[in-house]
């Protein structure tokens, strides 16, 4: 098996798994609304070869977004908002602040 198979190997069963529906499931409708799951899929993968070996590996990240709301009045996407982020942002701006406060009082 030479490495161009080996990668191709691992990036069909890695992005394989990599899919909306296994992160949501199915859209949803419910009256005239339909809820429509939209997720940041990620994948890598890598693999090498020497001598008379080779091998590889892959990862597939995959988390919910957001939706896109589809009624007769049009369509819309919320987005999830990610706290833990959130906060880290505050915080670095914070530190920031001290950090720019301190260097300009000296």
């Amino acid at each position: 098996m030479d490495l161009a198979e080996i990668i191709r190997g691992i990036g069909e069963t890695v992005s394989a798994g990599a899919t909306v529906k296994n992160v949501y499931g199915e859209p949803v409708t419910s009256g005239q609304r339909t809820i429509l799951p939209v997720a940041t899929v990620r994948f890598s993968f890598g693999g090498g070869g020497g001598g008379k070996g080779g091998g590889g590996g892959g990862k597939v990240t995959a988390r919910p977004c957001g939706v896109v709301e589809v009624t007769p009045e049009g369509a819309r996407f919320v987005y999830f908002r990610d706290p833990g982020r959130l906060a880290a942002a505050v915080a670095a701006g914070f530190l920031l602040g001290l950090v720019v406060g301190r260097i300009s009082r000296r």
